[in-house]
């Protein structure tokens, strides 16, 4: 697990300009676009074409293997109520991908987001492979979607939102009713002899713990930071650094670009407290940097 994410870290250092920025963005138009044309269309013909159906992609109908995405987890009329919880839920995944990409950069986002897309799409076709072409999971984005959320509480799981706008709570309580709705979903499409699918939800949150395994056992494991010995170290390689800075102009300095805050005054820095010893980064290299072990 540890060296995925760190051959993920070195490649997006080195691949700057992969990935799409505000791929969310895309992804949420989508949705909304497709909701709404699914919506007009009585005879569901337009959301037919556009679910995955192993089948018809072998037969050409490609654009399926994407499409899916933009399906959302419900579809109706254009009434009120679903218009606003259609709505609310747009702008919630839309606020955690641009959260996301914003913590990571946008080649680590955009990796974290389609690969939990070809996990569905690899474990999808193996389930028709294994059962000779008679059944198969359908796809939708929801369950990546919710995903993406438990890789959002995992790195914020103290940051506070108002559900339905009126009531704050904060994220690691909304990602426990995250996991009880996933629980609940696999164990009622299990009675029900849904046993590929129930296995649906664990494919999509696999991406989850291969980027945020880590950061997950260190909020669930109890510790005392001020006594733990990478805290101690940190503090300890925190005086050397300032002690060695002292004699130099400026009083910040990027590890991989080697720009100070006496040459570009107006720059962010800050401190990475996963690398091994005291490294400073600009705004640009916190998050696309290796981390010194």
């Amino acid at each position: 697990m540890r060296a995925f994410i760190r051959a993920v870290d070195k490649f997006c250092l080195t691949h700057r300009r992969f990935g799409i920025p505000r791929l969310m963005l895309y992804i949420i138009i989508g949705n909304a676009a497709v909701y709404l044309l699914s919506a007009l269309d009585t005879t569901h013909t337009f959301a037919y074409f556009l679910v995955f159906d192993p089948s018809a992609i072998l037969s050409g109908q490609v654009w399926r293997l994407v499409t899916w995405l933009f399906l959302p987890s419900a579809t109706g009329s254009l009434g009120l109520s679903s218009l606003f919880f259609t709505a609310l839920m747009l702008y919630f995944y839309y606020f955690i991908g641009v959260t996301l990409e914003r913590e990571w950069g946008t080649a680590k986002f955009t990796i974290f987001y389609i690969f939990g897309f070809l996990l569905s799409i690899v474990y999808a076709f193996a389930v028709w492979l294994i059962s000779g072409g008679r059944t198969f999971p359908m796809l939708d984005a929801s369950y990546l979607n919710l995903s993406m959320f438990f890789a959002f509480a995992v790195l914020f799981p103290e940051q506070r939102v108002l559900l339905f706008f009126i009531i704050p709570i904060k994220i690691k309580w909304l990602a426990l009713i995250d996991a009880a709705y996933f629980a609940i979903q696999i164990v009622a499409m299990a009675i029900a002899g849904r046993y590929w699918s129930a296995l649906l939800p664990i494919v999509a949150t696999l991406n989850v713990l291969l980027f945020c395994g880590d950061d997950l056992i260190r909020l669930i494991r109890p510790y005392k930071a001020r006594s733990s010995k990478q805290a101690i170290n940190f503090r300890k390689a925190a005086r050397q650094k300032r002690r060695e800075d002292s004699a130099h102009p400026y009083r910040h300095k990027c590890a991989v670009c080697g720009k100070t805050d006496a040459e570009f005054p107006n720059l962010e820095f800050r401190y990475c407290s996963r690398c091994n010893g005291y490294h400073c980064f600009c705004i640009d290299h916190i998050n696309n940097h290796v981390h010194f072990q």
